[in-house]
């Protein structure tokens, strides 16, 4: 597959069962469960993918995120894919909650997590982003969002400039309801496809992660809901369909016109 314009995506959901602070064993992992679907666009990845949530846990078990960069861009041209996801990359001091996606020539598209989940002490070690990031891949406009963002539409409002909206996250079961209801929403709101893709199992604090990561189209249409099992599920997303939906309803002409400012 090449960097050109494809009106079909092939994403393979990748809801992982994450091992707690033990990016080796994640990455062979994760390695494993992408070999389960070959030939994909897309591979998606849960938020904090080599590492789990490690919100106000102690820095031993993080580094810059060079090894998992590494990888990611090893996997990305070995499956002749883009890979999106989230790792903890340490950087000028400061330790930041990444999205990246990469591509197969080795481009990188990163977007730093702007909501730090201060009720999980993410806010008290991270540095928030400051801006919203769009990346590029085969023609497609791509959102980058990271798991609490997800609860503030402005800040993933659509001002035209994006056709796909990722949410990776480390979501857990006792909100399970709120995820699912605002990955709809966002995808009605925004006219948009939405993907989001939340791990399993119970990190090294005992909170329990029930995946339901799913896909949705423009009009909030369930395209693919997942159970709560290590499992990896490939999505078609069309292109041309999401434009014929946005000339019949063109409703992001009406939007509010607004300025997002920085702290």
């Amino acid at each position: 597959m090449h960097d050109t314009s494809s009106p079909k995506l092939v994403c393979a959901m990748v809801q992982a069962d994450t091992r707690w602070a033990d990016p080796a064993a994640n990455r062979a992992n994760l390695e494993r469960l992408m070999d389960t679907a070959p030939g994909c666009n897309l591979y998606v990845l849960p938020e904090t993918c080599t590492t789990g949530f490690l919100g106000d846990s102690g820095p031993s078990v993080e580094s810059t995120g060079e090894d998992d960069l590494n990888w990611l861009r090893a996997e990305a041209s070995r499956r002749s894919a883009a890979i999106a996801g989230s790792i903890v990359v340490a950087e000028g001091g400061r330790i930041f909650n990444r999205f990246l996606l990469v591509r197969p020539q080795g481009e990188v598209t990163g977007y730093d997590k702007r909501h730090l989940f201060g009720w999980g002490g993410e806010d008290s070690r991270y540095t928030a982003g400051t801006r919203r990031v769009r990346a590029q891949w085969l023609g497609w406009r791509i959102d980058l969002q990271i798991c609490y963002d997800l609860r503030f539409p402005v800040w993933c409002r659509n001002d035209d400039a994006f056709d796909l909206q990722i949410f990776v996250a480390n979501w857990p079961r006792p909100r399970v309801e709120a995820w699912s209801t605002l990955l709809r929403a966002r995808a009605i709101e925004n006219q948009a496809f939405v993907i989001g893709l939340n791990r399993v199992g119970i990190d090294g604090k005992g909170v329990e992660y029930p995946g339901r990561s799913g896909a949705w189209d423009a009009l909030g249409t369930s395209i693919l809901e997942a159970d709560e099992r290590e499992r990896v599920d490939v999505v078609e997303l069309d292109l041309d369909r999401l434009a014929e939906l946005r000339r019949k309803f063109p409703f992001l002409s009406d939007r509010d016109r607004f300025e997002l400012e920085s702290d």
